[in-house]
Protein backbone atom coordinates (compact mmCIF):
# COMPACT_ATOMS: atom_id res chain seq x y z
CA UNK A 1 0.00 0.00 0.00
CA UNK A 2 1.73 3.24 -0.67
CA UNK A 3 2.64 5.43 1.98
CA UNK A 4 -0.11 8.28 3.23
CA UNK A 5 0.51 11.49 1.87
CA UNK A 6 1.45 14.16 5.31
CA UNK A 7 -0.86 16.83 5.93
CA UNK A 8 -1.25 19.49 3.35
CA UNK A 9 0.71 23.00 3.84
CA UNK A 10 -1.77 24.92 5.96
CA UNK A 11 -3.08 27.59 2.62
CA UNK A 12 -3.77 24.16 0.69
CA UNK A 13 -5.76 22.45 3.83
CA UNK A 14 -7.71 25.90 3.99
CA UNK A 15 -8.52 26.40 0.16
CA UNK A 16 -9.41 22.73 -0.22
CA UNK A 17 -11.81 22.50 3.14
CA UNK A 18 -13.01 25.76 2.34
CA UNK A 19 -14.50 24.67 -1.31
CA UNK A 20 -15.45 21.84 0.21
CA UNK A 21 -17.65 23.10 2.76
CA UNK A 22 -19.07 25.76 0.59
CA UNK A 23 -20.54 22.74 -1.70
CA UNK A 24 -21.85 20.90 1.45
CA UNK A 25 -23.28 23.69 2.57
CA UNK A 26 -24.90 24.93 -0.55
CA UNK A 27 -26.28 21.47 -1.18
CA UNK A 28 -27.65 21.21 2.24
CA UNK A 29 -28.16 23.49 4.54
CA UNK A 30 -29.24 26.21 1.51
CA UNK A 31 -31.08 24.17 -0.78
CA UNK A 32 -34.53 23.88 0.56
CA UNK A 33 -34.90 27.89 -0.07
CA UNK A 34 -34.62 27.10 -3.56
CA UNK A 35 -36.20 23.51 -3.40
CA UNK A 36 -38.08 22.67 -0.89
CA UNK A 37 -41.52 24.34 -2.38
CA UNK A 38 -41.40 22.19 -5.89
CA UNK A 39 -40.01 18.84 -4.05
CA UNK A 40 -43.07 19.15 -1.44
CA UNK A 41 -45.55 19.69 -4.53
CA UNK A 42 -43.61 16.78 -6.47
CA UNK A 43 -44.75 14.85 -3.47
CA UNK A 44 -47.88 15.85 -3.17
CA UNK A 45 -47.31 17.23 -0.02
CA UNK A 46 -47.62 21.24 1.18
CA UNK A 47 -44.65 23.09 1.30
CA UNK A 48 -44.36 22.78 5.31
CA UNK A 49 -43.74 18.65 4.93
CA UNK A 50 -40.74 19.56 3.21
CA UNK A 51 -38.98 21.87 5.76
CA UNK A 52 -40.27 19.41 7.91
CA UNK A 53 -37.57 16.80 6.49
CA UNK A 54 -35.02 19.20 6.40
CA UNK A 55 -35.82 19.22 10.20
CA UNK A 56 -35.38 15.59 10.65
CA UNK A 57 -32.43 15.97 9.03
CA UNK A 58 -31.08 18.50 11.04
CA UNK A 59 -32.22 16.84 14.24
CA UNK A 60 -30.37 14.05 13.02
CA UNK A 61 -27.14 15.54 12.01
CA UNK A 62 -27.32 17.03 16.07
CA UNK A 63 -27.86 13.56 17.61
CA UNK A 64 -24.75 12.14 15.70
CA UNK A 65 -22.74 14.85 16.36
CA UNK A 66 -20.82 13.81 19.80
CA UNK A 67 -20.05 10.45 17.64
CA UNK A 68 -18.92 11.90 14.91
CA UNK A 69 -16.45 14.39 16.92
CA UNK A 70 -15.03 11.12 19.13
CA UNK A 71 -13.98 9.69 15.59
CA UNK A 72 -12.68 12.91 13.99
CA UNK A 73 -10.28 12.83 17.59
CA UNK A 74 -9.15 8.89 17.40
CA UNK A 75 -8.96 9.01 13.34
CA UNK A 76 -8.16 11.80 11.96
CA UNK A 77 -11.12 12.86 9.89
CA UNK A 78 -10.57 11.91 6.04
CA UNK A 79 -12.59 8.88 6.84
CA UNK A 80 -15.23 10.78 7.35
CA UNK A 81 -15.62 13.74 5.51
CA UNK A 82 -15.00 11.35 2.73
CA UNK A 83 -18.24 9.16 4.24
CA UNK A 84 -19.70 12.56 3.72
CA UNK A 85 -19.71 12.80 0.06
CA UNK A 86 -21.11 9.77 -0.52
CA UNK A 87 -23.85 10.08 1.43
CA UNK A 88 -24.67 13.86 0.42
CA UNK A 89 -24.47 12.34 -2.91
CA UNK A 90 -26.58 9.27 -2.12
CA UNK A 91 -29.51 11.48 -0.37
CA UNK A 92 -29.42 14.14 -3.33
CA UNK A 93 -29.99 10.93 -5.93
CA UNK A 94 -32.66 9.99 -3.29
CA UNK A 95 -34.45 12.89 -3.34
CA UNK A 96 -34.19 13.16 -6.96
CA UNK A 97 -35.83 10.50 -7.78
CA UNK A 98 -38.43 10.47 -5.33
CA UNK A 99 -42.19 9.98 -6.45
CA UNK A 100 -43.54 10.29 -3.05
CA UNK A 101 -43.28 11.18 0.88
CA UNK A 102 -41.28 7.92 2.08
CA UNK A 103 -38.21 8.13 -1.04
CA UNK A 104 -38.18 12.51 -0.18
CA UNK A 105 -37.98 11.85 3.79
CA UNK A 106 -35.33 8.71 3.10
CA UNK A 107 -32.88 10.99 1.18
CA UNK A 108 -33.18 13.49 3.92
CA UNK A 109 -32.00 10.93 6.00
CA UNK A 110 -29.18 10.40 4.52
CA UNK A 111 -28.52 14.24 3.70
CA UNK A 112 -29.06 14.44 7.38
CA UNK A 113 -26.25 12.28 8.57
CA UNK A 114 -24.49 13.54 5.78
CA UNK A 115 -23.72 16.89 7.22
CA UNK A 116 -23.18 15.45 10.90
CA UNK A 117 -20.05 14.03 9.22
CA UNK A 118 -19.28 16.66 6.51
CA UNK A 119 -20.23 20.26 7.96
CA UNK A 120 -18.43 23.23 9.76
CA UNK A 121 -17.88 21.04 13.37
CA UNK A 122 -16.65 18.02 11.41
CA UNK A 123 -14.17 20.20 9.33
CA UNK A 124 -13.18 22.37 12.31
CA UNK A 125 -12.62 19.12 14.34
CA UNK A 126 -10.15 18.00 11.53
CA UNK A 127 -8.08 21.58 11.54
CA UNK A 128 -8.07 21.37 15.74
CA UNK A 129 -6.49 17.70 15.04
CA UNK A 130 -4.08 18.40 12.63
CA UNK A 131 -3.14 21.90 13.82
CA UNK A 132 -3.82 21.78 17.46
CA UNK A 133 -3.91 25.06 19.77
CA UNK A 134 -2.75 27.00 16.36
CA UNK A 135 -6.30 26.03 14.36
CA UNK A 136 -7.94 29.35 15.09
CA UNK A 137 -6.66 31.31 12.07
CA UNK A 138 -7.52 28.22 9.70
CA UNK A 139 -10.65 27.40 11.01
CA UNK A 140 -11.03 31.57 10.60
CA UNK A 141 -10.30 30.88 6.36
CA UNK A 142 -12.27 28.13 5.99
CA UNK A 143 -15.28 30.29 6.97
CA UNK A 144 -13.97 33.21 5.07
CA UNK A 145 -14.44 30.85 1.59
CA UNK A 146 -17.50 28.93 2.30
CA UNK A 147 -19.12 31.86 3.71
CA UNK A 148 -20.27 32.44 -0.12
CA UNK A 149 -21.71 29.26 0.56
CA UNK A 150 -25.71 30.87 0.15
CA UNK A 151 -24.28 33.29 -2.45
CA UNK A 152 -23.44 31.11 -4.50
CA UNK A 153 -25.94 28.36 -3.73
CA UNK A 154 -28.65 30.24 -4.33
CA UNK A 155 -28.44 31.28 -8.08
CA UNK A 156 -26.49 27.87 -8.78
CA UNK A 157 -29.66 26.21 -7.54
CA UNK A 158 -32.36 28.54 -9.16
CA UNK A 159 -30.46 28.15 -12.27
CA UNK A 160 -30.02 24.41 -12.38
CA UNK A 161 -33.70 24.37 -11.64
CA UNK A 162 -34.56 26.76 -14.29
CA UNK A 163 -32.65 24.23 -16.41
CA UNK A 164 -32.93 20.82 -15.64
CA UNK A 165 -35.76 20.89 -12.95
CA UNK A 166 -35.32 20.45 -9.74
CA UNK A 167 -34.71 16.68 -9.95
CA UNK A 168 -31.80 17.84 -12.38
CA UNK A 169 -30.78 20.61 -9.70
CA UNK A 170 -30.34 17.41 -6.87
CA UNK A 171 -28.86 15.50 -8.87
CA UNK A 172 -26.20 18.62 -10.25
CA UNK A 173 -25.01 18.73 -6.63
CA UNK A 174 -24.87 14.85 -5.95
CA UNK A 175 -22.64 15.13 -9.00
CA UNK A 176 -20.41 17.84 -7.47
CA UNK A 177 -19.89 15.74 -4.51
CA UNK A 178 -18.82 13.02 -6.51
CA UNK A 179 -16.79 15.06 -8.81
CA UNK A 180 -14.72 17.56 -6.56
CA UNK A 181 -15.08 16.86 -2.68
CA UNK A 182 -14.92 13.29 -2.93
CA UNK A 183 -10.95 13.48 -5.11
CA UNK A 184 -10.00 16.23 -2.88
CA UNK A 185 -10.50 14.81 0.72
CA UNK A 186 -9.06 11.41 -0.99
CA UNK A 187 -5.93 12.86 -2.20
CA UNK A 188 -5.08 15.79 0.04
CA UNK A 189 -6.00 14.28 3.67
CA UNK A 190 -3.59 12.20 5.28
CA UNK A 191 -4.87 9.06 6.35
CA UNK A 192 -2.98 9.33 9.32
CA UNK A 193 -3.03 12.17 11.69
CA UNK A 194 -0.78 13.41 13.70
CA UNK A 195 -0.13 12.19 17.46
CA UNK A 196 -3.17 13.31 19.38
CA UNK A 197 -2.71 16.01 21.99
CA UNK A 198 -2.07 14.68 25.79
CA UNK A 199 -5.04 14.86 27.16
CA UNK A 200 -5.07 17.51 30.17
CA UNK A 201 -4.31 16.37 34.13
CA UNK A 202 -7.74 15.77 36.13
CA UNK A 203 -9.42 18.67 36.59
CA UNK A 204 -10.51 19.87 40.35
CA UNK A 205 -14.16 19.33 41.17
CA UNK A 206 -13.79 23.41 40.70
CA UNK A 207 -12.74 23.45 37.41
CA UNK A 208 -14.75 20.43 36.20
CA UNK A 209 -17.77 22.82 37.16
CA UNK A 210 -16.44 25.74 35.69
CA UNK A 211 -16.53 23.72 32.64
CA UNK A 212 -19.62 22.42 32.51
CA UNK A 213 -21.13 25.86 33.37
CA UNK A 214 -18.84 27.42 30.63
CA UNK A 215 -20.21 24.87 27.97
CA UNK A 216 -23.60 25.39 29.35
CA UNK A 217 -23.65 28.74 28.25
CA UNK A 218 -21.55 28.30 24.82
CA UNK A 219 -24.38 25.37 23.95
CA UNK A 220 -27.40 27.98 24.71
CA UNK A 221 -25.84 30.78 23.36
CA UNK A 222 -25.14 29.08 19.77
CA UNK A 223 -28.72 27.51 19.95
CA UNK A 224 -30.08 30.67 20.32
CA UNK A 225 -28.06 31.94 17.32
CA UNK A 226 -28.40 28.67 15.02
CA UNK A 227 -32.07 28.93 15.56
CA UNK A 228 -32.06 32.74 13.97
CA UNK A 229 -29.31 31.23 11.53
CA UNK A 230 -31.40 28.21 10.00
CA UNK A 231 -34.51 30.31 10.06
CA UNK A 232 -33.33 32.98 7.96
CA UNK A 233 -31.21 30.57 5.80
CA UNK A 234 -34.61 29.02 4.85
CA UNK A 235 -37.04 31.78 4.71
CA UNK A 236 -35.55 34.77 3.96
CA UNK A 237 -36.26 35.46 0.52
CA UNK A 238 -40.03 34.63 1.51
CA UNK A 239 -40.20 36.69 4.85
CA UNK A 240 -38.83 40.08 2.28
CA UNK A 241 -41.68 39.13 -0.04
CA UNK A 242 -43.98 39.11 2.69
CA UNK A 243 -43.02 42.90 3.69
CA UNK A 244 -43.62 43.95 0.35
CA UNK A 245 -40.07 43.55 -1.58
CA UNK A 246 -40.39 42.55 -5.51
CA UNK A 247 -38.45 38.81 -5.36
CA UNK A 248 -35.75 40.21 -7.88
CA UNK A 249 -34.87 43.09 -4.91
CA UNK A 250 -35.72 39.97 -2.00
CA UNK A 251 -33.36 37.35 -3.86
CA UNK A 252 -30.71 40.12 -4.18
CA UNK A 253 -30.73 41.27 -0.78
CA UNK A 254 -30.61 37.84 0.55
CA UNK A 255 -27.50 37.24 -1.31
CA UNK A 256 -25.62 39.87 0.56
CA UNK A 257 -25.61 37.92 3.31
CA UNK A 258 -22.64 35.55 2.23
CA UNK A 259 -20.51 38.99 1.40
CA UNK A 260 -21.63 39.74 4.81
CA UNK A 261 -19.68 37.00 6.08
CA UNK A 262 -17.31 36.66 4.31
CA UNK A 263 -16.43 40.47 5.36
CA UNK A 264 -17.04 40.15 8.52
CA UNK A 265 -14.46 37.48 8.72
CA UNK A 266 -11.96 39.35 6.94
CA UNK A 267 -12.24 41.72 10.08
CA UNK A 268 -12.07 39.45 12.70
CA UNK A 269 -8.60 37.62 11.03
CA UNK A 270 -7.65 40.93 10.65
CA UNK A 271 -8.19 41.41 14.45
CA UNK A 272 -8.18 38.76 15.58
CA UNK A 273 -4.32 38.98 17.71
CA UNK A 274 -5.77 42.20 19.12
CA UNK A 275 -9.75 41.00 19.99
CA UNK A 276 -10.49 37.78 21.86
CA UNK A 277 -12.93 35.74 20.00
CA UNK A 278 -14.96 35.69 23.29
CA UNK A 279 -15.24 40.22 22.84
CA UNK A 280 -16.04 39.05 19.20
CA UNK A 281 -19.02 37.12 19.98
CA UNK A 282 -21.12 39.16 22.01
CA UNK A 283 -20.52 42.10 19.25
CA UNK A 284 -21.72 39.28 17.08
CA UNK A 285 -25.05 38.11 19.35
CA UNK A 286 -25.93 41.93 18.65
CA UNK A 287 -25.83 41.93 14.88
CA UNK A 288 -29.35 40.34 13.97
CA UNK A 289 -30.92 42.19 16.92
CA UNK A 290 -29.94 45.45 15.46
CA UNK A 291 -31.04 44.45 11.83
CA UNK A 292 -34.36 43.86 13.08
CA UNK A 293 -34.79 47.63 14.63
CA UNK A 294 -33.83 48.52 11.09
CA UNK A 295 -36.79 46.82 9.40
CA UNK A 296 -39.17 47.91 11.67
CA UNK A 297 -37.93 51.46 11.04
CA UNK A 298 -38.10 51.48 7.55
CA UNK A 299 -39.80 48.00 6.41
CA UNK A 300 -38.18 46.62 3.12
CA UNK A 301 -36.85 49.54 2.06
CA UNK A 302 -34.29 48.51 4.60
CA UNK A 303 -34.03 44.97 3.46
CA UNK A 304 -30.22 45.51 2.65
CA UNK A 305 -28.84 46.69 5.82
CA UNK A 306 -30.95 44.15 7.36
CA UNK A 307 -29.19 40.91 5.38
CA UNK A 308 -25.62 42.95 6.29
CA UNK A 309 -26.04 42.91 9.75
CA UNK A 310 -27.64 39.39 10.02
CA UNK A 311 -24.97 38.24 7.49
CA UNK A 312 -21.24 39.61 9.44
CA UNK A 313 -23.29 38.47 13.01
CA UNK A 314 -23.91 34.86 11.01
CA UNK A 315 -20.42 34.85 9.58
CA UNK A 316 -18.20 35.99 13.14
CA UNK A 317 -20.52 33.41 14.87
CA UNK A 318 -19.62 30.80 12.60
CA UNK A 319 -15.91 31.18 13.81
CA UNK A 320 -16.59 31.57 17.45
CA UNK A 321 -18.34 28.43 17.09
CA UNK A 322 -14.94 26.40 16.39
CA UNK A 323 -12.73 28.92 17.91
CA UNK A 324 -14.20 29.67 21.52
CA UNK A 325 -14.29 26.05 22.63
CA UNK A 326 -10.53 25.55 21.54
CA UNK A 327 -9.48 28.73 22.93
CA UNK A 328 -11.53 27.51 26.55
CA UNK A 329 -10.73 24.21 26.68
CA UNK A 330 -7.98 23.38 24.16
CA UNK A 331 -7.37 21.12 21.52
CA UNK A 332 -7.43 17.94 23.63
CA UNK A 333 -11.08 16.08 23.24
CA UNK A 334 -12.07 18.64 20.83
CA UNK A 335 -13.74 16.83 18.51
CA UNK A 336 -16.39 15.52 21.23
CA UNK A 337 -16.73 18.36 23.13
CA UNK A 338 -17.41 20.24 20.05
CA UNK A 339 -19.83 17.55 19.40
CA UNK A 340 -21.66 18.05 22.71
CA UNK A 341 -21.37 22.05 22.34
CA UNK A 342 -23.13 21.48 19.23
CA UNK A 343 -25.75 19.47 20.16
CA UNK A 344 -28.51 21.58 21.20
CA UNK A 345 -27.28 24.50 18.21
CA UNK A 346 -28.34 21.33 15.61
CA UNK A 347 -31.54 20.55 17.83
CA UNK A 348 -32.26 24.14 17.04
CA UNK A 349 -31.36 24.31 13.89
CA UNK A 350 -33.75 21.35 13.40
CA UNK A 351 -36.98 23.35 15.18
CA UNK A 352 -36.55 26.17 13.24
CA UNK A 353 -37.81 25.49 9.55
CA UNK A 354 -40.98 24.56 10.73
CA UNK A 355 -41.13 26.83 13.66
CA UNK A 356 -40.12 29.97 12.33
CA UNK A 357 -42.59 29.17 9.12
CA UNK A 358 -45.18 28.77 11.74
CA UNK A 359 -44.71 31.86 13.18
CA UNK A 360 -44.69 33.35 9.74
CA UNK A 361 -47.94 32.14 9.06
CA UNK A 362 -49.39 33.20 12.21
CA UNK A 363 -47.52 36.82 13.14
CA UNK A 364 -45.54 37.42 9.56
CA UNK A 365 -42.66 39.76 9.39
CA UNK A 366 -43.71 40.54 13.47
CA UNK A 367 -41.74 36.98 14.11
CA UNK A 368 -38.51 38.60 13.27
CA UNK A 369 -38.95 40.32 17.03
CA UNK A 370 -38.78 36.32 18.16
CA UNK A 371 -35.36 35.84 16.60
CA UNK A 372 -34.40 39.40 18.05
CA UNK A 373 -34.97 38.62 21.72
CA UNK A 374 -33.19 35.16 20.98
CA UNK A 375 -30.05 37.00 19.88
CA UNK A 376 -30.41 39.58 23.32
CA UNK A 377 -30.41 36.39 25.13
CA UNK A 378 -27.22 34.89 23.68
CA UNK A 379 -25.33 38.53 24.21
CA UNK A 380 -26.73 37.81 27.81
CA UNK A 381 -25.55 34.29 28.22
CA UNK A 382 -22.03 35.32 26.69
CA UNK A 383 -21.62 38.09 28.46
CA UNK A 384 -22.02 35.49 31.69
CA UNK A 385 -18.71 33.60 30.31
CA UNK A 386 -15.93 34.10 32.10
CA UNK A 387 -13.33 34.47 29.77
CA UNK A 388 -9.67 32.17 30.64
CA UNK A 389 -6.53 31.79 28.82
CA UNK A 390 -6.57 34.13 25.51
CA UNK A 391 -10.65 34.00 25.55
Amino acid sequence: MAAAPPAPPAPLLVALLGTTQTIAWASSYYLPAILARPMAAAAGLPAEAAFLAVSGALGLAALLGPAVGRAIDRGGGRGVLVSSNLLFAAGLACCAAAQGPLPLALGWAAIGVAMALGLYEAAFAVIARLAGATARAQITGITLIAGFASTVGWPATATMEAAFGWRGACLGWAVLHLGICLPLHLRLLPRTPPPAPPPPSAPSAEDAGADRQAMALLGFAFAAIWFTSSAMAMHLPALLTGMGAGLPAALAAAALVGPAQVGARVIEFALMRRVGPLASARAAALCHPAGVLLLAAGGAGLAAPFALLHGAGNGIMTIAKGTLPLVLFGPAGYGRRQGWISLPARLSQATAPVAFALLLGAFGPGALWVTAGLGLAAFAALLALRPRGRG
